[in-house]
């Protein structure tokens, strides 16, 4: 099944990008359109409500560029909106959430910790998944600041470096094995989150298993797209500056208000 139309993803900022690069290394044919809404990032400090019409007018926006599929890459947006997107749109939707169950599956200390933010901490879909996995204990951290800091450049700040030790050093001291990583911007803080962290610690994300779901959907609703070789393309409507890094410079960034 043919379907050339492009994937699109969106995200509360710069952050989802780390999903979109595991869905472009997987299927580099299949043409896709990022955006990135940084001018209401973060979504963890909103109310559903708030979240919901957010997630809604990035839908409206993908949709009006012809994409086949879309992908949640965010996961507070998710964990909060996921089942309105779906019952309102007739288009198919990858989320994203906090990788429990790997974590708890392969945890030797029964242990694990989760640094997410507090949309999806608060959530229904997270509590939910949480509860299948009562025998392994799960140490919550909110992670305060940090979308903020990666959203205005300051990857690599001392604010950054004290925030992290801040959130994780309860976390070791309570014997985790396995870190979860619940937010799409946390993977650009795994050097400094290894620098911190004991070397048995394992650190989880969820791109892979995204960009995995997405070349299932493809296959098995949408169709593939048939081109050699499409070129991403990536909105923001806040200053490209930080987008356009985080990328490498590799593509060009268009600011547009959505």
């Amino acid at each position: 099944m043919t379907n050339n139309n492009p994937i699109g993803v969106f995200d509360s900022g710069i952050g989802g990008t780390s999903i979109w690069s595991a869905i472009h290394e997987l299927l580099p044919n299949e043409k896709t359109i990022y955006l990135a809404d940084s001018k209401n990032a973060p979504y963890g400090q909103k109310t559903k409500k708030e979240i919901v019409a957010l997630s809604k007018k990035n839908v409206d926006f993908l949709i009006g560029m012809n994409c086949k599929l879309i992908v949640v890459a965010c996961n507070t947006a998710t964990t909060n909106a996921i089942r309105e997107l779906r019952a309102d749109y007739d288009i198919p939707f990858v989320g994203i959430e906090p990788a429990i169950k790997p974590a708890a599956t392969k945890s030797k200390t029964q242990v694990i910790g989760i640094l997410a933010t507090k949309g999806t901490l608060n959530s229904e879909l997270f509590n939910k998944t949480a509860e299948m996995f009562q025998e392994t204990k799960i140490i919550e951290q909110v992670g305060h600041g940090l979308v903020q800091l990666i959203e205005d450049g300051n990857l690599y700040s001392p604010e950054m470096t004290q925030l992290l030790e801040s959130y994780l050093k309860p976390m070791i001291d309570a014997n985790i094995d396995y870190l979860v990583l619940g937010c799409s911007h946390y993977p650009y803080l795994i050097p400094q989150i290894k620098k911190i962290l004991p070397e048995h610690i394992q650190i989880i994300d969820s791109g892979e298993a995204v960009a995995r779901q997405t070349q299932t959907l493809l296959r098995e609703k949408v169709g593939s797209s048939a081109k050699a070789k499409n070129e991403p393309v990536f909105y923001t409507n806040s200053n490209p500056t930080v987008l356009s890094a985080i990328l490498d410079h590799k593509y060009q960034v268009t600011e547009k208000d959505f």
